[in-house]
């Protein structure tokens, strides 16, 4: 059962480097948790979409950050999107270090630096290793007309979350970043700790 609902409140043309994109931001009734689409094409009830729901990341996405892969993650998602022609980005703003927080994860980042890798860090701070949801998204999804996806990620989590709140992921396409030195014990957490589908070198 989806619980959150959600309202379209505003949209524009957002031209990017990988081309041109309706952006629409989406609030959800009660909380006012505003979340962003990002739409390429149309014809979104015919094959299926090409979709990232992507996680907001503030030290990846926008300072560069090179402790992850979301950063390089959201433009390689953009880009495929504009290559293919339709799509649509999901970028779910409240989902800030697994859902923990901005100051929580800058905390957690502090216990990674001390020796504790991703999971250990949010468990020490009280926190389960993912908190985050996916009833905005569906709801978002579904405002737009999507209800089957190719789905661009890593985590069958995501996958799983998505098909038991109804919509249908009819291919779950990787989406893999190369690790770095800074980024490679991260990578390798949420392969071994949480289950991500990537390679192990």
């Amino acid at each position: 059962m989806v619980s959150a609902a959600v309202e379209q409140v505003a949209s524009a043309r957002l031209p990017t480097p990988h081309g041109e994109f309706d952006m629409q931001v989406w609030r959800v009734v009660g909380t006012g948790v505003e979340h962003v689409a990002l739409t390429m094409g149309h014809d979104f009830d015919a094959a299926p979409v090409l979709v990232r729901v992507h996680s907001e990341c503030l030290t990846g996405d926008v300072f560069g950050s090179r402790r992850c892969d979301c950063g390089p993650q959201l433009d390689l998602a953009l880009a495929r999107i504009a290559a293919e022609g339709r799509g649509a980005v999901v970028y779910l703003r409240d989902h800030e270090g697994r859902g923990i927080g901005l100051a929580h994860k800058l905390r957690a980042y502090g216990l990674q630096d001390a020796g504790h890798d991703t999971v250990e860090a949010n468990h020490a701070l009280g926190f389960p290793a993912d908190l985050r949801t996916y009833d905005a998204a569906v709801q978002i999804l579904r405002g737009l007309g999507i209800t089957r996806v190719a789905l661009l990620t890593n985590n069958p989590a995501k996958v799983s979350a998505l098909r038991a709140l109804g919509i249908e992921v009819a291919q779950r396409l990787p989406h893999i970043i190369a690790a770095d030195d800074e980024s490679e014990r991260y990578l390798d957490t949420k392969r071994v700790k949480l289950g991500h589908l990537l390679p192990d070198d």
